[in-house]
């Protein structure tokens, strides 16, 4: 009888690294802008924290690099960091080497340390192919920048994809649309759309608190969405996750170990781990976490075992992200519980009203329930 998926060895690893020229202003994520001077510690605090993990090195079948931008290291710091990783981390014959990275920046240097260290998948933060707009988001790239940059990429993989933002103050639907259509043309193998959220702490939450940015309405942005889904899916891109369209077989392998409920390794400035049912954050200040990293003191800044309850609750709410759903037959055989009776009087009402349907023995988000999903999955939670 196998294991568990919470119990069984990690197969997937995570590095964050949090370095990046510029904050953003929607941007939450843990990074440090302009520290050029913090790599050297940074590097040295990941092999520390990597040291500490018990069984390393562990072959991984996925191995994620996010940010921040990892592509901002410079290429000596590049060499050193993936050295590291393929000391503690081998990967698997056939697996996956995710990078992300921006287009300003990405140069001919740089791919050629990727492709010698085995990169094979690049994620390229795109977000829009309209100068207003990347304005608006504060990037600093131009559309030019983006097409030399999936070429350059395409030299080394042709698993190249590329995030795209909508629902941003002052972009409309035919510009989303044109953006859609630049994105199309270039024929990427992977598309993420998000649209774009006020986190708080961020200025752009700011500026919406004080009234001089203002958010795009609901229903524009749902119509966004809407059309994303509709232009991707009838050019061939498979919607596979609520955010996510891909190429068929360039599904991002490693993000649907996530989605999956699977254990993974992650190490990092707010890298999060899931081990033997046990979930560690790290800290997300990157000066805070590298003084810990050097000084042997713990990176943690939060663990906590999960309860098969709360285990069975977030393999709901995580697996009804991906729009094949949940079998649930084996989800009972798994974590013990019935997904429909986990999101109790509510679930049943989202069968009723059409946002959730039960399908082949999978329970799964509608068309219509995908644009609800934060309301239907929060009541797994």
């Amino acid at each position: 009888m196998s294991k568990a998926p919470w119990l069984q060895t990690p197969r997937a690893a995570y590095v964050h690294v949090p370095f990046c020229v510029h904050r953003c202003g929607y941007c939450d994520f843990t990074l440090i802008a302009g520290r050029n001077d913090l790599i050297a510690s940074y590097l040295e605090g990941l092999q520390r924290e990597i040291d500490q993990i018990p069984g390393i090195p562990h072959e991984v079948d996925t191995l994620f690099l996010g940010g921040g931008t990892p592509s901002h290291l410079p290429q000596r710091d590049l060499q050193r960091l993936f050295s590291m990783l393929r000391e503690a981390f081998p990967l698997s014959q056939g697996g996956e080497f995710s990078l992300e990275a921006n287009p300003s920046g990405f140069s001919p240097d740089k791919v050629t340390v990727m492709q010698t260290a085995g990169i094979n998948r690049i994620s390229l933060g795109v977000q829009s192919f309209d100068p207003v707009v990347l304005k608006m988001l504060e990037r600093d790239h131009t559309p030019d920048d983006i097409e030399a940059a999936i070429e350059l990429a395409r030299s080394i993989t042709p698993n190249v994809g590329i995030d795209l933002i909508f629902g941003v103050p002052g972009q409309t639907e035919q510009t989303w649309e044109a953006t859609l259509d630049a994105a199309i043309a270039l024929q990427p193998n992977h598309i993420s759309t998000y649209g774009l959220t006020f986190e708080k702490g961020t200025s752009f939450w700011n500026r919406r608190e004080s009234g001089t940015l203002m958010p795009v309405d609901d229903d524009i942005e749902r119509r966004m969405y809407q059309t994303v889904i509709e232009r991707l899916t009838s050019e061939g891109w498979v919607h596979y996750e609520i955010s996510n369209f891909a190429k068929p077989s360039f599904e991002c392998r490693h993000n649907m170990v996530y989605w999956r409920a699977m254990p993974y390794f992650g190490v990092g400035p707010g890298a999060a781990s899931y081990i033997d049912g046990l979930r560690r954050t790290n800290s997300r200040s990157v000066v805070g976490w590298i003084r810990s990293a050097l000084s042997g003191e713990a990176v943690e800044a939060e663990e906590d075992t999960l309860d098969p309850l709360t285990r069975a609750r977030e393999a709901v709410m995580l697996g009804l992200r991906m729009t094949a759903g949940i079998d649930v037959a084996e989800f009972r055989r798994t974590f013990g519980h019935d997904p429909i009776t986990l999101g109790g009087e509510p679930a049943r009402r989202f069968l009723e009203t059409g946002w959730l349907e039960i399908e082949q023995g999978r329970l799964r988000l509608t068309r219509e329930g995908l644009f609800m999903a934060d309301t239907v999955m929060a009541e797994f939670l």
